[in-house]
């Protein structure tokens, strides 16, 4: 039996996004003009929603013998591994190329795709790919 592995957003970026959305709030109740503060405000709740999304979706991934299970900020979404095919999406832009976590999920007319990120998981999404396949019976 492997025990179970869990992937996160990391702790740093968390904090990071908490502390910038105080220190927006601060700026925009400080701020004297309505237009900078309607401006600072969106980018305070932006920040609020990033911060919040971090924490409330700690783990965002978790695998074991079992199978898989998402969290997401509606609840947790249990995938066995039969039902599940893990891939590695890559898209170029901009001269730069990204990696994606594609976990396709499908039990008879249900079904749904994840997409998970380096910042979802915390960590390169072909490290944890490697890991999946290593896991899957």
């Amino acid at each position: 039996m492997n025990q179970p592995r869990s992937w996160s957003p990391r702790p740093g970026m968390v904090g990071l996004a908490w502390g910038l959305a105080a220190v927006s709030l601060l700026v925009t109740v400080l701020s004297s003009e309505a237009t900078s503060r309607l401006l600072l405000g969106l980018a305070t709740l932006l920040l609020v929603g990033l911060g919040a999304h971090g924490t409330f979706v700690r783990p965002r991934l978790t695998a074991d013998d079992a199978g898989l299970a998402v969290r997401t900020l509606t609840g947790t979404r249990a995938l066995p591994w039969h039902e599940v095919k893990v891939r590695l999406a890559r898209t170029r832009r901009l001269g730069r190329e990204t990696v994606a976590l594609e976990l396709d999920w499908k039990r008879g007319e249900d079904e749904q795709l994840f997409v998970l990120t380096q910042m979802d998981l915390g960590t390169d999404p072909r490290d944890v790919a490697d890991v999946l396949h290593a896991l899957r019976p």
